[in-house]
């Protein structure tokens, strides 16, 4: 692990600039587009301006507060074992081939023809890239493991660019990513893994930030294991899910639910034929729940999912779907069961299942009839023999659901605008039930607060809102098989490559810094990454007496290691505070008469919004930011 440096050093100098010589384009206006804290602050406090939709300047103070945060992955990503290098951000198109990510990412490409017309790609990442680097540099396991990370700019071209530095279309972030023979013991991917998440670890506790590491979903970039750090701000765009007794944290993507009680039950007395209501013009579950009369949570939602090797080889061959003998071997759709107010979880699908899915193409479905928007388990029947597997929640799998006649549950009728009331397990689908082939009870859905923990035993699973800033991912051989990297083993066989994953947003944790700091007058900068560490406020610019007690308490400042910025524009002291509090510098120093004459100066932290500041003596006051920055 490597050691914590501080704040400040006194084996390096800091910097000292003056305000006027300097752009810090300060405004009360923010821009018409902007919502989040983040956006509006760092456009307030001259940090960013925008150049087009999802685009932006960096000005100096965010350049100087990307640089530290730079340096600090820098100095944790050396001390973990990774070499720094640069890619391209240009990507040649053909690369994509054998992964098909261009697939995965879809319209978030930038595509890009050059002037003889090919086609390449700014790159989101760089997975298919670093294995044409290493195809042409290594051969053998005697030079693995390696791990390799570059700080770059990338590109999503995102649909709605919104919310500034957190969702846009070019932004800077650190992407690393290693390279094994194997997985378990010295030199394997977990031992990487490991390193890199106590990497990530010191990355944002030097940095000041309050985070989370929680269990995620891979997403498009694939593997079999990821973790995501998030900042933990009221105002978080993602939800994470905790444990409160045994302290486990996860996404809403990936996050487990405690063991829950389930039964089909029995066909109650009189279960007969459902009540067919006709829903014309109900978009939604609650909708069609308020005309039911009955909760969201009396209904059955019925997603369907298509395996995605089957379907990729029907659409290829051009296959007749409706005819089963045809068709390669396998499930071709699973049947998600989930309760009306649940949402079906696709990876949680995928592992019930047993195979990759995706969602059903409405070709198919329209091949094998299904009424989109009001399909019932009932479905399961129209099988045509060993294409359809049913997974059904634990939730949705209870004999009732106080939905209307007999207790059952409202679903679709498989047929266009209209519902039932009244289906019940047993008594309708009661046959293919025990199946084991046909359908399987899984947890299947998002997690919810107040669903079971899956750590604890009668804990309750709590929310709370956070900002992903990195992630790291067990990528296996996803890429290298695509890419053809192997290597020779001990034994001179031929073995795929094992990689690992690891980026970090620089950008997106600069503004996911300033979504968890700050108040109503502007950001409160963590010493570390703060554009400066000292503010100096000159009341009288021009006054010698002042202008020379500025320039030899900067001096001593800056031998000390600290970075100082001196306002000494000709502004009132009311514009000068109003800016010091904006942009967020964490010490101020005023230097004026009245302080000056009792031998000192007002010192105030940017944290403490209740005190107007205490006069130091200007023997002390170095010491006293020093202390306050360490």
């Amino acid at each position: 692990m490597a050691e914590h440096k501080p704040v400040v050093s006194s084996t390096h100098s800091g910097v000292c600039h003056s305000w006027s010589r300097t752009l810090i384009p300060t405004t009360r206006e923010a821009p018409n587009d902007a919502e989040t804290p983040s956006h509006v602050l760092l456009h307030r406090a001259g940090f960013i301006r925008q150049v087009g939709a999802g685009i932006y300047d960096y000005l100096p103070l965010a350049w100087r507060t990307l640089r530290k945060i730079s340096t600090i992955v820098r100095e944790e990503m050396d001390a973990a074992g990774a070499s720094e290098m640069l890619m391209p951000a240009l990507e040649p198109f053909e690369l994509f081939e054998g992964t098909r990510r261009h697939e995965d990412y879809g319209d978030n490409l930038f595509r890009v023809k050059d002037r003889k017309g090919r086609l390449n790609a700014l790159a989101p990442t760089h997975e298919e890239v670093i294995p044409q680097v290493m195809i042409g540099s290594v051969t053998s396991y005697k030079t693995l493991p390696l791990n390799l990370y570059q700080i770059q700019t990338k590109f999503r071209d995102e649909a709605r660019p919104r919310a500034g530095l957190l969702r846009c279309r070019e932004f800077l972030m650190k992407d690393a990513y290693s390279f094994h023979t194997h997985v378990e013991g010295p030199g394997g991917l977990n031992e990487a893994y490991d390193a890199m998440y106590r990497a990530y670890s010191n990355i944002f506790s030097r940095c000041g930030l309050d985070y989370s590491a929680v269990e995620a979903e891979s997403g498009p970039i694939g593997g079999s294991a990821s973790h995501e750090f998030m900042v933990n701000c009221a105002s978080g765009e993602d939800t994470i899910l905790r444990c409160p007794v045994s302290g486990y944290a996860a996404n809403v993507e990936k996050c487990e639910i405690g063991e829950r009680s389930w039964s089909f039950g029995q066909a109650a007395p009189g279960a007969g034929q459902p009540t067919v209501v006709a829903t014309p013009g109900l978009p939604g579950i609650d909708e069609v729940a308020r005309f039911m009369g009955v909760k969201a949570s009396s209904m059955l939602k019925v997603v369907v999912f298509q395996n995605k090797a089957l379907a990729a080889q029907i659409r290829e061959a051009k296959l007749d779907a409706t005819q089963p003998q045809t068709l390669p071997k396998g499930v071709l759709f699973v049947l998600a069961v989930v309760r009306g107010d649940h949402d079906a979880n696709e990876g949680k699908v995928k592992a019930a299942a047993g195979f990759p899915i995706e969602m059903a193409e409405q070709f198919l479905m329209d091949k094998f009839k299904f009424a989109t928007g009001f399909i019932s388990p009932a479905a399961i029947r129209n099988d045509p023999g060993g294409r359809f597997l049913m997974v059904v929640d634990p939730d949705a799998a209870q004999p009732a659901g106080g939905g209307g006649e007999n207790g059952g549950w409202v679903t679709g009728a498989d047929m266009r605008d209209h519902h039932v009331k009244g289906f019940v397990w047993r008594a309708h689908v009661g046959d293919v039930l025990d199946d084991a082939s046909r359908v399987k009870v899984a947890d299947i859905r998002n997690a919810v607060e107040g669903d079971p923990s899956p750590k604890a035993a009668g804990a309750k699973l709590v929310t709370a809102r956070g900002i992903e800033v990195g992630h790291i991912f067990k990528l296996g051989t996803k890429y290298s098989d695509a890419m053809g990297f192997s290597v020779l083993d001990p034994q001179q066989k031929r073995v795929s490559v094992i990689m690992g994953c690891y980026g970090i947003g620089v950008s997106r944790t600069m503004a996911a810094c300033v979504e968890m700091s700050h108040d109503d007058n502007g950001i409160i900068w963590p010493a570390a990454i703060a554009p400066y560490h000292v503010l100096i406020v000159l009341m009288k610019p021009d006054d010698a007496r002042q202008k020379d007690a500025a320039g030899k308490l900067a001096c001593q400042l800056v031998g000390a290691g600290v970075d100082v910025l001196v306002d000494d524009r000709d502004e009132r002291p009311g514009v000068k505070f109003k800016d010091a509090d904006l942009v967020g510098i964490p010490l101020r120093i005023t230097v004026g008469d009245k302080a000056l004459d009792a031998g000192g100066v007002e010192f105030k932290l940017r944290r403490d919004t209740q005190s107007k500041g205490e006069v130091v003596g200007l023997d002390a006051i170095v010491q006293r930011c020093l202390g306050e920055l360490k």
